[in-house]
């Protein structure tokens, strides 16, 4: 037992640990190969592949894929069996993907709802060794391909954000361009054409083995309901290379919309242009949805497509006052769902307790306030922090139970007798209740503040 985790701890040290002197010697070819060819930035004229199959890059890579976790893959490996299972079989694999027979696995199709209750949203879940090359794949070529981006692109791209996007959106309309064209594109990911993309990036990257390797990852398959069925259109979404492509198709829509002289912002496959008036947004809404279906080969889906002005549309959960202090607002559609998630959350769950319920609660919270908080009415938010408070008065209120034993709990924090003993016996329901003068008084804002639950609104002076 002893001499087989000596070997096994031997494999471990041998694949962490060589690196250094591998690492000098990519550097040292690729540093070469630009000499030869009198350049030092042209993706054609380096060899990528050996900087995908670089050892820091690999490693890098392993982190990231470790730490974003997910589902596994068609074969069942796990985030957690990938060491072992690199430090058997890595030289093959380096081997196969230099020499550009590697073969990536069909993808798991699984479905996901729309947050919006429109249908689903389909994924595919590329198996665990699949994800790690896609992601070192993934970090040699970002570094190459964003800087050529535009500059109206915000989704999945270094040091830029949704929240970049937004704000952009509000200077636009602070410029007095009210109107907005927001382009849907159907069903983007998957109608993709794989000849128009290959074709896109060939153009920027040159090393064949590498472009080999992305149609790879294109033509690998889908398994859904116990059968594989070839893919030969889109880029599933679930795996780390396909916000890259999707960047790399839709940058020709960035530069024909900058060729035309329009003014827009671009997340993903969300895309708002914005203009000064309705009759200009009609016709930037023809042009352009006339170039993305004949020349991009892409879908609008002309029932989400719209010209409004711009406080009648949502971007990236957001809409806008388009008057005054022209204000960023938490969309309504977002407020709806946030509602939804909290009352899951805060149903009866075999009597969890009111401070397990909270920690559950403050989860959710926490990130929402860390996108959401970027709007600028704060009102808004203390109302969603009395609404939640309301809601956990409700369960306290049910686990109380007796109009004896609510009584008691009233009289011990602190409310009169007379109050107490009107609102432990009255009839009406839990909800309404949850806003009397008694349990405002018995589970004050203090007291929640005590148990720990987040606020999203600021605090209200005292």
């Amino acid at each position: 037992m002893d001499a087989k985790r000596q070997k096994t701890q031997q494999l471990k040290l041998s694949f962490f640990a060589e690196g250094k002197g591998e690492t000098r010697k990519t550097a040292e070819r690729v540093e070469a190969s630009k000499a030869r060819n009198g350049t030092e930035s042209s993706a054609g004229t380096e060899r990528l592949m050996e900087e995908v199959v670089e050892r820091g890059n690999l490693l890098d890579a392993l982190k990231r894929v470790k730490r974003n976790r997910g589902s596994p893959g068609i074969d069942g490996m796990t985030v957690h069996e990938l060491d072992a299972h690199l430090e058997i079989y890595w030289p093959d694999i380096r081997k196969q993907l230099m020499e550009g027979t590697y073969r990536p696995q069909p993808v798991r199709r699984v479905e996901i709802p729309k947050p919006n209750g429109g249908g689903v949203r389909k994924l595919g879940i590329p198996s665990v060794l699949d994800r790690l090359v896609q992601q070192m794949l993934l970090q040699v070529l970002q570094k190459r391909l964003d800087p050529t981006f535009s500059e109206h692109s915000y989704g999945f791209r270094p040091g830029r954000s949704a929240h970049q996007a937004i704000a952009k959106s509000q200077g636009y309309i602070k410029e007095g361009r009210q109107w907005v064209v927001d382009m849907d594109l159907e069903k983007f990911f998957d109608r993709v054409n794989h000849d128009r993309l290959m074709d896109l990036l060939s153009k920027r990257v040159e090393d064949k083995q590498v472009l080999k390797l992305v149609r790879a990852f294109l033509n690998a398959g889908v398994l859904e309901d116990g059968l594989v069925s070839p893919t030969k259109e889109g880029t599933p979404q679930g795996g780390p290379l396909s916000p890259l492509l999707s960047n790399i198709v839709l940058d020709e829509m960035d530069r024909e919309l900058e060729r035309r002289g329009h003014v827009f912002v671009r997340y993903a496959d969300d895309c708002n242009i914005y203009v000064r008036s309705e009759r200009a947004g009609r016709r930037v809404m023809k042009g352009v949805t006339r170039f993305l279906e004949h020349k991009l080969k892409l879908k609008v889906n002309r029932h989400k497509s719209a010209v409004d002005t711009a406080n009648r549309r949502k971007f990236l959960g957001f809409s806008f006052q388009v008057s005054g202090d022209f204000k960023r607002l938490i969309a309504p559609q977002a407020i709806t769902r946030f509602k939804a998630e909290v009352r899951r959350l805060t149903r009866k769950k075999g009597g969890a307790s009111i401070e397990r319920t909270i920690q559950r609660v403050n989860v959710y919270l926490r990130g929402w306030i860390g996108y959401f908080g970027l709007c600028e009415t704060p009102s808004v938010l203390r109302r969603l922090d009395a609404w939640i408070r309301r809601r956990l008065r409700c369960i306290i209120w049910r686990q109380w139970k007796t109009a004896k034993n609510r009584y008691k709990e009233l009289r011990r924090r602190d409310v009169n007798r007379d109050l107490a003993e009107r609102t432990a016996k009255s009839s009406k329901g839990p909800w309404h209740l949850s806003c009397s003068m008694a349990t405002n008084v018995a589970l004050s804002i203090g007291h929640f503040d005590d148990l720990g639950l987040l606020r999203l609104g600021p605090r209200t002076p005292a």
